[in-house]
């Protein structure tokens, strides 16, 4: 049987706050601990390396994905469970999303920000409902969370959008929401 799966959208920097590193980490001790396999983009560099690495020290299962332009970029982490390598970004975020019964999102930049996204806009028009959760690390996610605020405000969304993700301060909070997963 396969356990359930978490899609973990992240920097593939370590960030400026250690924190973001230490986060990393405990969210892949704790998604293995759980039994819930990781699946994400197959860097081993910045936040991503750190769940991954995480995980596998921590025994659990590991599935990335990532497009062959990005291998040496993101140093692909050859040594996962599942290892995917994918013609194109679109096709990445695809493989991802479909082999994952949930999204958690740690700080990252503009990657991370293109993965959100997408998968907010696919949840708004019906396309899936999985359960999206930001992990609010050191208040990272704040500015958004206003910007999303300020388009609903503004008439560009429907305030229903708010309610297709969820802000959890730590990795204890999004575990005890990804138990009923």
């Amino acid at each position: 049987m396969q356990s359930l799966s978490v899609c973990v959208y992240c920097g593939a920097r370590p960030g400026g706050d250690p924190v973001f590193m230490e986060t990393a980490t405990e969210l892949g001790l704790s998604l293995a601990g759980a039994g819930l396999r990781l699946v994400y983009g197959a860097g081993d560099v910045g936040l991503m390396g750190a769940v991954a690495r995480a995980a596998q020290a921590a025994g659990g299962q590991t599935f990335g994905v990532i497009p062959a332009h990005l291998i040496a970029w993101e140093v692909g982490k050859r040594d996962l469970t599942t290892f995917v390598v994918t013609e194109t970004m679109h096709e990445r975020k695809k493989v991802m999303f479909m082999n994952a019964d949930a999204v958690a999102v740690l700080p990252g930049g503009a990657g991370s920000l293109d993965e959100l996204f997408e998968v907010l806009t696919w949840r708004q028009l019906g396309l899936h409902e999985k359960p999206i959760y930001l992990l609010d690390i050191a208040g990272y996610w704040q500015p958004l969370i206003a910007l999303i605020d300020h388009v609903i405000a503004q008439g560009f969304a429907d305030p229903s959008l708010r309610s297709f993700f969820e802000v959890v301060p730590d990795v204890p909070a999004l575990m005890a929401r990804l138990a009923p997963c």
